[in-house]
């Protein structure tokens, strides 16, 4: 579906401007996916773990709004407030695993309350658009001059691959896969179901800060639409939505196939007023073929 959506994304590119995606194009496209590539891989640990995390955008809005309002132009500030930020997104991630594993309460509504609280924190952090990243921070973590964010994209695949093996890992997928026999193995299923919504909160919080880096300022409200953009990504990546099942690889590739939608939808001078419906078709269309294809691979 990837290479299929950068087909497209060349051709409509070439019949607008007589010319193939250059430097400037793809550097765009890997720093505007790489916010995605982050949360959509923290709602897969908690969709294979069978349940949702709404709280994601919430996280992602407290995280930008932290770092622009208090990260500053030294090595310190950069350092000390990221590795804050991504704590305090952990810390959260925490909460509404605790809530969800010892309190028994259904992921859905717990993360829809939190994402509420979260948004509120954050919009008292940054009541308004405004702040600054220093220069620094954002040629560190987004270059706008060349797609060095691949980098990190590689690292999330890699990080995948170790997580998959490592014991909490293991846990997270029998946890999905059954909870009843993952207990019966002697899995702690609790510990597993918060470790997961902890990594969706460090996740949602990494990629707060590349949000941020990003735009080059703060905006309280930018994560909010990324609570759904995260569970395309996690569908269009191949997920099963019913738990202990799905591949980071192909998450890090729905996140991709996302974007290109968008760049399809821009190039081909679609009315800003109809984009979201010609969006929300294109991604119907994708998941179907998506569905189509594995069911095919799986027959071979």
């Amino acid at each position: 579906m990837l290479a299929m959506a950068v087909i497209v994304y060349c051709a409509v590119y070439w019949l607008e401007q007589a010319a193939l995606p250059g430097n400037f194009e793809i550097t765009s496209t890997v720093n505007n996916t790489m916010p995605l590539v982050l949360v959509a891989m923290g709602q897969a640990f908690v969709v294979v773990a069978r349940g949702l995390d709404l709280s994601v955008g919430g996280v992602m809005d407290l995280a930008n709004g932290l770092a622009a309002v208090h990260i500053h132009d030294n090595l310190a500030s950069m350092v000390g407030w990221s590795v804050l930020i991504l704590i305090v997104s952990g810390a959260f991630g925490l909460i509404n695993g605790l809530l969800v594993g010892v309190g028994r309460l259904q992921p859905v509504l717990v993360t829809l309350a939190t994402l509420a609280i979260y948004q509120g924190l954050a919009i008292r952090v940054l009541p308004q658009p405004g702040g600054s990243i220093p220069p620094l921070y954002t040629a560190a973590l987004v270059n706008p001059n060349r797609p060095y964010a691949l980098i990190y994209v590689m690292l999330v695949g890699f990080l995948w691959y170790a997580f998959r093996r490592s014991s909490i890992g293991v846990a997270i997928f029998a946890l999905g896969n059954d909870e009843q026999a993952a207990r019966a193995n002697g899995i702690d299923t609790l510990q597993a179901r918060v470790t997961a919504f902890a990594l969706s909160g460090f996740m949602a919080g990494a990629a707060g800060l590349f949000l941020a880096a990003n735009a080059t300022a703060g905006d309280a409200t930018t994560g909010d639409g990324y609570v759904l953009s995260s569970i395309v990504a996690v569908v269009l990546g191949g997920m099963n939505l019913f738990g202990g099942r799905g591949s980071g690889v192909g998450v890090i590739a729905g996140a991709f196939v996302t974007t290109m939608i968008v760049n399809i939808l821009f190039f081909s001078n679609i009315d800003p007023l109809y984009q979201s419906f010609y969006e929300g078709l294109f991604l119907i269309a994708a998941v179907v073929l998506g569905g189509q294809i594995g069911r095919l691979l799986r027959r071979r």
